[in-house]
């Protein structure tokens, strides 16, 4: 026995040693660390639309419903604090958005099924209530920035004893509506993570897969009816970090509800965080500085990407693949962090591995709102993210190359360049030093820009050296003048390389 103590004592110091060595030899190899990149077919792997990168306007914020800001905990999926309808009228927040279009803008989020269209039942007196003149501003909002609407459409909560199915009458009065005043409503979705409703309203509300595909025939006919050529997405399932759609049997239901349709989808998409904020009470991956920068937490979305494509390959083959809701962390954000240059870096990579999976569009969780808004709700000031968005629809075009890079720190991705002018590399460095870059013999970088900033939970950006800043509410790639690629990228950056391609 006394010897056998021993042994395992010993075996645990050589391990531990062991450790100490590598890591201390990884360091060192770090400071003067090449990374090399290959190209295995130089024709595209992968088509984006072109209005990949998109983002959403959280009904509730739009209609002055309970959000995250300042909230401290949780409450059935929502925050604890009510919030002020949101003004879309403003001239700020429109430079805001056109920079960063064409896009889609998505109206969903939790309240989206106990949202009531217009009316308040006397019953309940303190309902959220989106009006026809928040419907209205909305519209406007979305045809002088030239987006597109993608829309959560209620679900509710019913007796399924009682009512047999969804009935849609509130939905009905919302598309008559809408078609009564011309307006155009380009992607329909029925409810908002349906996969969820037992976290949010209680285990005996959660849709069964096989009731939801039904339902969505009729959603599917009612919508039609009046906008023929409107397209149905779904199911929106929420995704969580290692472990998916969760429990089984009960939230576990894209495979048996794409099994189980009747009618095609148009788009098949899914809801997707890779952290979780303070506020969740689910908390597989907390959002904390070492997990935003660990490439480790990015390998989630590829493993659940590609399932989810297995399933759309199968059941929906002519469906697009969209990420219908994506941001740093469930509920909110993680305050000072998720609105920090570190939170950026999850979002430039989520954008490159999205375009090269087959995802044809990115909607981004949110445009405004919360912690992880990328652009401050109240003061409507740029976030690093908005930043970073705001490159991508810049440069970055539509067709996608598949280009590897042996480092896992070291994240590259190949577009065509959106003007037309040659090629885009993005190379997203999470090493703690220098990277020298050997490039396939075949792709030659010539000149691009850099994102940086002084720390990780700097709020501050600097573009190739100057800060990133409106000036006289404008802002231009051409405000900051092109570096010569020199084969180096800095520590925790964002680039953006222009590139020319040999065949």
């Amino acid at each position: 026995m006394r010897a056998t103590f021993l042994l395992r004592r010993l075996y645990k110091h050589l391990k531990f040693l062991l450790t100490h060595w590598q890591k201390s030899r990884g360091l060192r190899q770090r400071a003067d660390h090449t990374v090399i990149l290959s190209l295995p077919v130089t024709e595209p792997v992968a088509l984006v639309d072109r209005r990949f990168l998109s983002f959403s306007i959280d009904i509730s914020v739009l209609a002055g419903g309970y959000w995250w800001e300042g909230a401290l905990d949780t409450k059935r999926g929502l925050g604890t604090l009510r919030v002020p309808p949101m003004n879309l009228n403003t001239k700020k927040l429109d430079k805001l958005v056109q920079k960063l279009g064409p896009a889609y803008l998505r109206i969903g989020g939790s309240e989206a099924d106990k949202i009531h269209y217009f009316d308040r039942p006397v019953s309940e007196p303190d309902a959220l209530v989106l009006t026809h003149q928040q419907w209205d501003d909305l519209h406007a909002f979305v045809e002088r920035n030239q987006l597109k609407l993608f829309f959560t459409c209620k679900y509710g909560l019913f007796s399924r004893k009682e009512h047999g199915r969804w009935q849609g009458s509130e939905v009905a009065e919302l598309v008559n509506y809408s078609k009564a005043r011309g307006y155009t409503i380009d992607v329909f979705e029925l409810g908002n993570e349906l996969n969820a409703y037992w976290a949010f309203h209680g285990l005996r509300a959660q849709p069964k897969a096989t009731d939801l595909a039904r339902d969505y025939e009729h959603f599917s006919q009612l919508v039609r009816a009046s906008f023929p050529k409107a397209r149905i997405c779904g199911p929106g399932s929420a995704f969580w970090p290692r472990l998916g759609e969760t429990v089984r049997p009960v939230s576990n239901i894209t495979p048996r509800f794409l099994a189980s349709l009747t009618t095609p989808l148009d788009i098949v998409d899914w809801h997707y965080y890779p952290f979780q904020s303070d506020r969740s009470p689910l908390r597989t991956r907390r959002a904390r500085l070492k997990t935003l920068i660990n490439p480790a937490s990015f390998k989630d979305f590829e493993r659940y990407s590609k399932r989810l494509k297995k399933l759309r390959d199968r059941f929906q083959p002519n469906a697009e693949l969209w990420t219908g809701e994506t941001g740093s962390a469930q509920c909110g954000g993680q305050p000072d962090l998720s609105d920090r240059w570190a939170s950026s870096f999850w979002w430039a990579d989520q954008l490159g591995q999205g375009a090269r999976l087959g995802h044809k569009v990115m909607v981004r969780q949110s445009l405004l709102g919360g912690d992880y808004g990328m652009i401050a709700r109240l003061t409507l000031k740029p976030r690093p993210d908005y930043w970073v968005s705001w490159m991508w629809g810049q440069l970055m075009g539509q067709d996608v190359y598949a280009i590897d890079s042996r480092a896992d720190g070291l994240r590259a991705y190949l577009h065509r360049a959106r003007d037309g002018k040659g090629w885009i590399l993005l190379l997203i460095n999470l090493i703690a030093s220098e990277v020298k870059i050997s490039l396939p013999p075949h792709l030659e970088a010539t000149e691009g820009f850099e994102l940086i900033a002084k720390k990780l939970d700097s709020r501050r950006l600097r573009l190739n050296g100057e800060k990133l800043r409106w000036r006289s509410g404008k802002v231009s790639l051409a405000d900051f003048p092109a570096k010569s690629f020199t084969g180096k990228v800095p520590t925790y950056s964002i680039s953006f390389w222009r590139c020319t391609l040999h065949n």
